[in-house]
């Protein structure tokens, strides 16, 4: 069939107006979908961007309610300032949920948090306390959870006694004076699978104890011993000297702790500790059973 010059134009022009029309749509149709991908990379980079800002200026306050949940509000950080990695606050001990004890120190722990060696690093510092930084390394996983302190000064702090206070009974009770001074050559503390795991050693000194439940100015000077080299870690209570005399043992047999000891006063001295031994644990005669787990 032979098209006249009129109708072979017209129908040119058609063809010419369809291409022209299916290029338009494949061009609006890939611009559509540019314009989705742009927006949803858009909004990935907006939620991703939302979630690094708030990891890096996280409040102080975070870590705050973190160490109060761990803890069952016993360890408080209050008047947190800064950020999780760089802050400081003043340490509170409390006797826990609804307890009206509560003893702070005097001057702010500061604390400097970082990445190292595949770990998180714990930098902490406080001025009327600690000899120098304290430094931990902390190390999450897979259903275990282990913390490294890092041999650093040999007296890695000193504390006064009244702080035990803040813990409640008994402590609130006995009132106690002195000081406690930590050392530690070195120690690494693991929880698997709710087992605690503990290598290394440390020593925790009561120096100069006192208490208001005795008429003498001065009870004695303490230790506790950790010692993780066994298989089984073993604390050890001894007395370095004093009118009140104390001794005991305790073990960590997988997520329980048991302690077993006594005290009792030295010869003559009975009638002035006899209030103090009566707190201390259940009496039997001269001594004074002292019972944990």
């Amino acid at each position: 069939m032979t098209l006249s010059p009129r109708a072979w134009w017209a129908a040119r022009a058609a063809r010419r107006n369809s291409t022209i029309f299916l290029e338009s749509s494949l061009a609006r149709v890939a611009w559509q979908r540019t314009r989705k991908a742009v927006a949803r990379w858009a909004w990935l980079g907006l939620v991703f961007g939302a979630i690094a800002g708030l990891i890096v200026f996280a409040p102080a306050t975070w870590l705050a309610r973190a160490v109060a949940s761990a803890s069952s509000e016993r360890l408080l950080l209050a008047d947190a300032r800064g950020s999780i990695w760089n802050g400081s606050a003043v340490p509170v001990l409390s006797g826990g949920p609804q307890s009206r004890d509560a003893a702070l120190l005097p001057g702010r722990l500061q604390w400097r948090l970082g990445l190292r060696a595949w770990a998180f690093e714990l930098r902490l510092r406080q001025d009327c306390c600690m000899a120098g930084d304290v430094v931990l390394r902390v190390r999450p996983g897979l259903g275990s959870f282990a913390v490294q302190l890092m041999p650093g000064d040999a007296i890695l702090g000193e504390w006064p006694a009244a702080w035990l206070t803040g813990l409640g009974a008994p402590w609130n009770t006995v009132q106690p004076g002195g000081s406690l001074r930590l050392t530690s050559p070195g120690l690494t503390l693991e929880v698997a699978i709710g087992r605690w795991h503990v290598s290394g050693q440390a020593d925790l000194e009561l120096d100069n104890l006192s208490s208001r439940l005795s008429t003498l100015e001065r009870l004695g000077s303490y230790r506790l011993h950790l010692d993780g080299s066994a298989a089984t870690p073993i604390l050890m209570l001894s007395t370095l000297d004093g009118a009140l005399l104390l001794n005991g043992t305790g073990q960590w047999t997988d997520a329980n702790f048991r302690f077993r000891g006594e005290a009792r006063a030295k010869p003559g001295l009975e009638p002035a500790l006899d209030n103090l031994l009566n707190i201390l644990g259940r009496r039997q005669g001269a001594l004074s059973i002292l019972s944990i787990g």
